[in-house]
């Protein structure tokens, strides 16, 4: 009994020694900064920083070296404050990823004892030397990414030939690299960027599924021109880059901001769909499986797309979503044309478990292609814990099995904005509110008695409330419409005009193509190629499954 005491004290000893590591000492040493109040508290902090690189000079990372260099030059120890400021300067990136001039040029603030200092001037000359370096093998990688041979479609004269060199159409090169961090014009004066991961092994002559990742908090972040491989492939994102690993999936990450976002208001909503452009510029992407998820606001996001713009995507997932649309109405029979995965969880307060109840029970009732799966035990944070990973297994999954169906027999649509008045074969679609809706047309919606909040003390508490589930508020119009044996007959409410694009995967050209809006005939002929517009409509989407060979316009 004594020897396994001894024992035990000895291991229980060791592991003690062991848990004091570099970080907890650093973390230690930033602790006692945040609490300094005079020079001797900050002195004291930067003791112990330089105590956890004595003991520990493998592990020095750019914060430890980042923090001492403020506190020695707040103390005006300015060749210490040097010391620490020379190494983290020249980092290529620091352990999250930054590169080590941003220290000098974005920190000049917590540097204002430095500022006059000769060193200061030559760190600074570097820096900027640095940055323009960076910024030149960005371009010069998106150049590399972008790089793709000659498009001859323009020089086809038969329309037919075209038609099918659109079908097999790839121009694509091998890629020198996985990362790539692409800029995104979001106007004339603004951009940002979107982060793309490719698999191992890329090979241009494979089509590859396509996932984009939402993050969460838009008001909290903000737009940036470049981003890097820590900063999305790990973390909370480390499931989507093991399992993409696994299924040759290709990962975009785009950075959103309060102003430009997916979420609220509509000024960013335009970027998801215009990214998945470029990217077909670039890469060999299986149109009919292209996806997005997201969590929380990213989530909504994702839900968003489903509910205004989903052509271009054959699915939707989301970690804790709000599946609401809060720049118009929530039109949930649109869900119909897609499918949408919840991930939910019971302790969020972003969206209580008793709505997702009553959710589940419209989307059956409507008969919608909608999953949810509930963890239990687990806050809005839920992917942080390792206990998400089964969840990013259902995700792949079903991504693997699913695609787009690009000609769809049939179509329900809803919509108050006319910007989202397109939707695979239906496009253009203009409203007619003045009109009165048909009995058909009706909204739904859900009362939400129940939301989970944190009270002052942290603790999740029940709050009562009394809110719809979704808003409305614009006027809508609504169109349902499907196609068989060259014959579409169209149910419209509250519209005035659309176009119904033609392929020859849903009719035969070589006989008269009929639509009945409503019971009424209002169109009866042939329809031919139509040339131009198969050029213009492939510039415009790189889709090679949704090739569209003509237009019939309607007015009602």
């Amino acid at each position: 009994m004594r020897y396994c005491l001894a024992l035990f004290l000895v291991v229980f000893g060791f592991l003690g020694r062991a848990q004091e590591n570099y970080s907890t000492l650093a973390q230690k040493a930033l602790e006692t900064m945040w609490k300094a109040k005079d020079e001797a508290g900050y002195k004291k902090a930067l003791d112990m920083y330089e105590n956890a690189f004595k003991i520990y000079p493998d592990s020095i990372d750019g914060t430890g070296l980042y923090k001492s260099s403020v506190i020695a030059s707040e103390l005006k120890d300015y060749d210490k404050a040097f010391k620490y400021l020379a190494p983290l300067a020249a980092m290529e990136t620091d352990e999250d990823g930054y590169p080590g001039w941003t220290y000098i040029l974005d920190a000049e603030t917590e540097y204002k004892n430095l500022l006059s200092d000769a060193r200061w001037v030559s760190l600074k000359a570097k820096a900027l030397k640095d940055k323009e370096q960076f910024y030149a093998e960005l371009l010069s990688r998106e150049n590399e990414f972008y790089n793709a041979s000659e498009n001859n479609l323009k020089e086809i004269r038969d329309p037919k030939i075209l038609y099918q060199e659109i079908r097999k159409f790839n121009s694509y090169k091998q890629k020198n690299n996985r990362d790539y961090s692409i800029s995104f014009k979001v106007n004339d004066s603004i951009k940002t960027s979107f982060f793309i991961h490719l698999p191992k092994n890329y090979d241009p002559s494979k089509k590859y599924p396509l996932l984009f990742f939402l993050h969460g908090a838009v008001k909290n972040n903000a737009l940036a021109d470049y981003q890097l491989a820590d900063w999305n492939l790990g973390d909370w994102n480390r499931y989507y880059t093991k399992y993409a690993e696994q299924n040759d999936v290709i990962l975009v990450f785009p950075k959103g901001s309060r102003q430009y976002n997916w979420m609220s208001p509509d000024d960013g909503f335009f970027m998801i769909p215009e990214m998945v452009k470029l990217v077909k510029r670039a890469i060999n992407i299986d149109d009919n499986k292209v996806f997005i998820s997201g969590h929380s606001n990213g989530a909504t996001g994702s839900f968003s797309y489903l509910m205004k713009q989903p052509t271009l995507f054959a699915g939707f997932y989301g970690f804790n979503t709000y599946p609401k649309v809060f720049t118009g109405g929530t039109f949930v029979e649109n869900i119909k044309n897609r499918f949408f995965v919840n991930f939910s969880t019971d302790q969020d307060y972003y969206y209580p478990p008793n709505a997702n109840d009553d959710l589940n029970k419209l989307m059956n009732a409507t008969k919608a292609d909608y999953k949810e799966y509930r963890y239990n035990g687990f806050p809005h944070w839920f992917p942080k814990f390792d206990e998400s990973e089964p969840a990013y297994k259902i995700l792949f999954n079903e991504l693997t099995k699913r695609k787009r169906n690009p000609f769809p027999k049939e179509i329900s649509w809803e919509f108050d904005d006319e910007k989202y008045g397109t939707i695979d074969w239906l496009s253009d679609i203009k409203l007619d509110t003045l009109k009165p809706r048909a009995d058909w047309h009706k909204d739904l919606n859900f009362k939400i008695t129940k939301w989970l909040e944190y009270d002052e003390k942290d603790s999740l508490i029940t709050k009562t409330v009394d809110k719809n589930a979704f808003d409305f508020p614009r006027n809508s119009g609504k169109i349902k419409a499907e196609y068989d044996s060259n014959v579409f007959y169209i149910k419209v409410s509250k519209i005035k005009s659309f176009s119904i694009k033609i392929s020859p995967e849903m009719v035969n050209l070589k006989k008269r193509v009929k639509v009945y809006i409503n019971g009424k005939l209002y169109f009866n002929r042939k329809v031919e190629y139509d040339r131009e517009l198969m050029l213009q409509n492939f510039e415009n989407n790189k889709d090679r499954e949704q090739v569209w060979v003509n237009s019939i316009e309607l007015k009602i």
